[in-house]
């Protein structure tokens, strides 16, 4: 019974609003739609600038950060210098010895290498296991297998 009452209650306050009125409050409905999206899409663009302000570094901390590099720097431009003034620098015929050295350190590991690759095929030849299982029963490690490579020269 009360919720009838209600309903017509309703009804009647409904009936006094014209077309119109309904029309002009459906108009003033969607321009506020329109303004709260223009609102919301300006509060999202703040957001995110301010978002990104808070996350880059304040005046203060760039000059500390700008001291700090000053310093870094000038210790390695001492380094540097103290570097360039030592006195025992390596003479270009010291140099070559050691690269005539590795030279022959990589041919002979290659060689070496070749040897014993030539000895596993030829006695794969006989074996019936595969490579890997010899390989793993005599207890060889390749240079492969140890994530080595032999340098060019």
């Amino acid at each position: 019974m009360a919720s009838k009452r209600y309903i017509l209650q309703i009804r009647s306050v409904y009936s006094y609003v014209s077309d119109a009125d309904l029309k002009a409050m459906d108009s003033q409905i969607s321009e506020l739609s329109a303004e709260v999206q223009s609102l919301t899409q300006s509060c999202k663009q703040l957001d995110a600038e301010l978002k990104e302000l808070n996350s880059s570094l304040t005046t203060e901390e760039m000059i500390s950060e700008i001291r700090e590099l000053k310093a870094e720097c000038s210790g390695y431009r001492a380094r540097l210098e103290k570097i360039k003034s030592a006195t025992n620098h390596v003479t270009p015929e010291e140099k070559e010895k050691v690269y005539k050295d590795r030279d022959v350190y990589v041919k002979e590991w290659r060689k070496r290498k070749r040897l014993a690759s030539d000895m596993i095929n030829a006695i794969l030849e006989g074996y019936p296991k595969s490579k890997k299982e010899f390989l793993d029963e005599v207890g060889v490690e390749t240079d492969e297998d140890c994530k080595v490579a032999v340098p060019s020269t």
